[in-house]
């Protein structure tokens, strides 16, 4: 037969590669119109001709466009039966199509690129009602759309007006041909889930789709115009005048005024006038000493770009100058340290639509914590962020919306068992090479590429903020990015470029990595060959409980000039909060979650924020190793510290001290800091006198904080802090014992019960070799039998790294087999030991720890617990999680009796949890909570976390009055002194939490009785979700050791 119709009839612009745009007007730098200078200087998008049409928007969702509803762009159509929809927002979030999908790598859809489904390809029609305000109808009318994910067609009054690709680039349309002025308007707009522009939209993100930005209807003269703007500041040789340059692109002439106020917007410091015409005028304005723009001191001048008097548009000015210098990032001729965070846009309940109060939030919260410098991950951020970060004080990188490392998976599976066996970097290598076939170094790609660039670069130039164009992020390396590089210095020569996968910096301004090890990043340092600096754009992945050993990478910074600092991954975690569908119960989703295959499970809750965007213990770690006022090293009457911003002194700083004797506030008062400390300066600062009646350890805490509260920050804000030891802490361990104190011991072939004189009960079972019970005043202490344990339920960082291991070693079923049990009377009467010893083995394998366990009671009270371990056989795990003693109290133990005496009062770090590679954030102090449950870490994925370490003793106090004390002894001294040991109390089991994929769903398992942990080691946290495993010198290797707790 005759072939006469077929379907599409013409093929889609959304699966047209050679259409990224229909009838957009040029990119632009962001501003916007005002008819005086008043209302422009005001900044106030309220003051301009501009009205928002966000709001309510009728909406209809179809499986694909064919389906979607036909002639909806006609006014005539009737949406009564449509449903109402916030724009802006993300449709899956309003309960619309499949619901969010999460993936890291793999592409969603089936790789035919540029072909994307046309049967499932979610579309969604959206329909608004407008008219034009009396004081917009003598302008041009331009359409703006802020942002649209991930592709849309427009309609006004059911004329089509235009298509626009790139979901995280603005357009925008002239619609004054298309508007009636006078009466009511139809604008109605087609949004399509999958474009061909999808295959370099792969990020590690939710998958959503919809109007998520601000949609605008701006006012520009209808005559002669300004189009564009283009800022630019030159410092000269010794960065002290400046050279303003601005280049306006116009439409029709007329004469154009330069208006340069100082920060006051008082003064006007500099003026110019030129009468222009079409096209583009240069202007240079020479500034004497202007204030300069940097992180530290955001000092912005206001420019001011009239037209005929009329028409105004103003633009933050920041005076600085980014270059690469004696092979440095430089601003303003200084080396800068980049302290920074990857920030994703990211609300639990908005998905990529982020309030602007939330972003606000944010990045206050970053200034609060030290934070100098954002990522924009993996594209450009909302237009707001980059206003607040010109006036708050941030260095960006800003980056590209291109990512498509999906095609690496398709060739990295592709490999021969050969490949395969090639070392990692080999492999990389190689699957790169094939995976940038695909789009990257294909030159049919090219225009998409560089209209990435183009798109990013136009409306961001004018920002002193931006300091670093990057390309985008795991993109592979090829022809179209050297172009997107040659198109940007054409236009911006201003600043450098960084794009990670120029792995070698062939074209790039600077050398880029993910997650190295630091002695990877110390010999790039020492490398007299790389003649370009080195910038982590993601390290320390910040998932679940971790990053471990920040500290080390931060000194890295500072003692190799080539090292520049670097951006944590990431901010915040990116859980959507959302109920369970049986119970009514809320959590924070992840991959999986919502039934989207594939997904990559949690991998998107990897941030120093929760998904409610409240600190997590990973910021508070993070603050305090980026701290700007360091201690380098001290004796008992002095300390040095060092000055470790950039620019700024410490004069805006006070010290004050806190003397502990014990953990407990002695005395206080402050120090003073001498004027003009400079960047990378050092000064000695005298120490208060030592106490001098003092029998116990002694610690001298600084506290570098705000004298005077700034734009950002109160007055007293703590910026650094540190701490000065004066006297150990090994302290003797204090016996109660008297001459006239006896046990008393009765026997039967199954229990040993042990009495003390001060009505001190343990009973002890020689068959299990186990303490039963553990009374005093008859008030239980033990609802378990203590035992040594080695386990903890795995961490993101554990799991694919040193987790692995023990679970292919069985260290989770492993436990203690008791071979034999002796005992009798200690010297003098007034002791009595019973040594066990035990194997402590999982089933299937030969490998073990022999155990040898002496429980020493002593007619004061108290029972010491000394355990020698020896590991033995094959296939023993190379580290171990822990090794301590585990137990479970009863309820009665998890409440404390009132504020005087709390559940759990203990001398050592806190107030938070803290390991041994991620304790600095916490202080030595007594610290207390009135309740057990105070102390878990609530993670939105559940694993290890609350424990304490660094502690010298841990008292737990019963609801009746009675308490306990731990703590251990160490060994290696004459006579028994304390040691520092590490304890958790919680109400979960470990099995429970590992079990537990939601937290809601470990609530359901949370016991009554207290879980116990008292251990002589802990193996630390690295960063191995994405990263380096737990360093060595933080590793619990296994290793025979010996301990010994006292139970008082």
């Amino acid at each position: 037969m005759a072939v006469t119709k077929t379907h599409p009839a013409s093929q889609p612009d959304w699966n047209n590669l050679d259409v990224l745009h229909k009838n957009t007007l040029p990119p632009r730098a962001n501003f916007y119109v005002h008819n005086s200078l008043e209302h422009a200087i005001s900044y106030l998008v309220t003051k301009s001709n501009t009205i928002t049409l966000s709001g309510t928007w009728k909406f209809n969702l179809a499986a694909n466009p064919f389906e979607a509803p036909q002639g909806f762009e006609d006014p005539a159509f009737n949406t009564t039966e449509w449903d109402d929809i916030t724009v802006p927002s993300m449709w899956q979030l309003n309960g619309y199509g499949r619901g969010p999908h999460y993936t890291n790598v793999n592409f969603p859809i089936p790789v035919d690129p540029p072909n994307v489904p046309f049967e499932d390809n979610e579309t969604g029609s959206y329909i608004t009602k407008f008219t034009v305000p009396d004081f917009l109808r003598d302008f041009q009318l331009r359409l703006r759309f802020e942002g649209v994910d991930s592709a849309f067609h427009v309609w006004v009054n059911g004329k089509e007006v235009g298509y626009h690709q790139g979901s995280r680039n603005p357009c925008e349309f002239d619609v004054t041909g298309f508007v009636d002025k006078t009466g009511e308007n139809t604008l109605a707009v087609r949004v399509y889930q999958y474009c061909d522009g999808t295959y370099i939209e792969d990020q590690d993100q939710w998958r959503m789709s919809g109007i998520y930005r601000e949609v605008y209807l701006l006012g520009f003269p209808a005559g002669s115009r300004i189009e564009d703007l283009f800022v630019q500041t030159e410092l000269d040789n010794q960065y002290i005048d400046a050279e303003l340059k601005v280049r306006v692109v116009m439409t029709g002439s007329g004469q154009i005024r330069l208006d340069l106020f100082n920060s006051w917007k008082t003064e006007v410091v500099a003026t110019q006038t030129k009468t222009v015409s079409e096209g583009c005028t240069e202007f240079s304005l020479p500034i004497k000493n202007p204030s300069k723009w940097t992180a530290e001191t955001p000092t912005l001048y206001h420019l001011i770009v009239s037209l005929n008097d009329s028409s105004f548009i103003a633009h933050r000015v920041g005076f600085r100058q980014v270059e690469i210098k004696d092979g440095l990032i430089k601003v303003n001729g200084k080396r800068v340290v980049l302290k920074g965070v990857n920030r994703h846009e990211h609300h639990p309940k908005y998905g990529r639509a982020v309030p602007f109060h939330i972003m606000k939030r944010d990045l206050m919260m970053m200034k609060a914590h030290n934070i100098n410098a954002i990522r924009t991950c993996h594209q450009p951020s909302d237009v707001a962020l980059y206003n607040l970060a010109d006036v708050l004080g941030f260095w960006v990188m800003d980056e590209a919306d291109l990512e498509c490392h999906g095609f690496e998976s398709i060739c990295d599976a592709a490999l021969s068992p050969a490949e395969r066996a090639l070392p990692f970097r080999e492999r990389q290598l190689l699957t790169r090479n094939d995976a940038a076939k695909w789009t990257t170094d294909n030159p049919a790609w090219e225009k998409a590429y560089v209209d990435r660039a183009q798109q990013l670069v136009y409306r961001d130039q004018p920002h002193p903020s931006v300091i670093i164009w990057s390309l985008g992020n795991e993109a592979f390396f090829g022809r179209n990015f050297k172009s997107m590089y040659d198109w940007i210095k054409s236009y911006d020569d201003s600043r450098p470029i960084h794009y990670e996968a120029d792995i070698y910096a062939e074209t790039m301004d600077m050398y880029s990595m993910m997650y190295p090890p630091i002695e990877t990043i110390v010999d790039f340092a020492k490398d007299d060959s790389k003649t370009k600096p080195l910038v982590l754009c993601e390290f320390v992945h910040a998932m679940g409980n971790g990053p471990g050993n920040i500290e080390e990478y931060i000194d890295a910074f500072y003692e190799y000039p080539k090292l520049q600092g670097g951006f944590v991954w990431e901010w915040a975690n990116h859980g959507l909060l959302t109920k369970d569908k049986e119970t009514g119960e809320e959590f924070y989703a992840y991959g999986g979650d919502f039934g989207d295959v594939p997904n990559d499970s949690n991998f998107i809750l990897d941030g120093l924020l929760y998904s409610d965007h409240t600190p997590g213990p990973g910021l508070i770690e993070y603050k305090k190793a980026i701290e700007p006022v360091k201690i380098i090293s001290y004796t008992t009457q002095t300390v040095t510290v060092i000055n470790r911003y950039d620019f700024v002194s410490l004069d805006h700083l006070e010290c004050n001290y806190v003397v502990l004797r014990e953990g407990v506030p002695a005395s206080n008062g402050s120090i003073d800091l001498p004027s003009g400390i400079g960047p990378g300066q050092t000064v000695e600062l005298g120490l208060p006198p030592p106490l001098t009646d003092s029998d116990g350890e002694v610690i001298v805490q600084l506290s570098f904080r705000e004298r005077k509260p700034t734009l950002i920050l109160p007055a007293g804000h703590e910026v650094a802090f540190g701490e000065v030891p004066t006297k150990s802490f090994s302290l003797p361990l204090a016996s109660r014992l008297r001459a006239t104190d006896k046990l008393n011991v009765t026997e039967t072939p199954t229990l040993l019960t042990i009495a003390s004189t001060g009505a001190v009960v343990w009973k002890f079972s020689p068959v299990h070799g186990k303490l039963h019970s553990l009374t005093k005043n008859s008030t239980e202490f033990l609802a378990t039998n203590p035992d040594f344990t080695a386990y903890r339920a795995p961490t993101d960082n554990d799991a694919p790294q040193d987790g692995r291991d023990w679970k292919d070693r069985l260290l989770h079923l492993a436990k203690t087999h008791t071979r034999s049990c002796s005992w009798g009377d200690g010297t003098g009467g007034d002791t009595f030991v019973i040594r066990v010893q035990q194997r402590f083995a999982p089933p299937t394998l030969s490998w073990s720890i022999d155990l040898d366990i002496t429980y020493t009671f002593t007619a004061s009270g108290e029972v010491a617990v000394r355990v020698k371990g020896t590991p033995k056989g094959q296939n023993l795990p190379r580290t171990l999680p822990r090794i301590g003693l585990s137990m479970e109290l009863p309820g009665g133990w998890a409440a404390g009796v009132d504020a005087k005496a709390p559940a759990v009062t203990w001398y050592g770090r806190g107030p938070g949890e803290s390991y041994r590679d991620k304790k600095l954030s916490q202080r030595t102090g007594v610290f207390q909570v009135a309740e057990v449950s105070e102390l878990w870490t609530d993670y939105e994925f559940p694993q290890e976390g609350g424990n304490r370490t660094d502690t010298r003793w841990v008292k737990f106090n019963h609801a009746g009055g009675e308490s306990i004390t731990a703590q251990f002894a160490d060994l290696g001294t004459e006579g028994k002194k304390r040691k520092l040991f590490d304890f958790n109390a919680s109400h979960y089991r470990i099995p429970d939490v590992e079990a537990a994929r939601h937290p809601y769903e470990l609530r359901r398992k949370k016991t009554e009785n207290v879980i116990l942990r008292l251990d002589a080691a802990h193996h630390g946290l690295g960063s191995g979700s994405c990263g380096p495993r737990t360093r060595n010198e933080y590793s619990l290797l296994t290793e025979a050791f010996e301990f010994e707790v006292l139970l008082a």
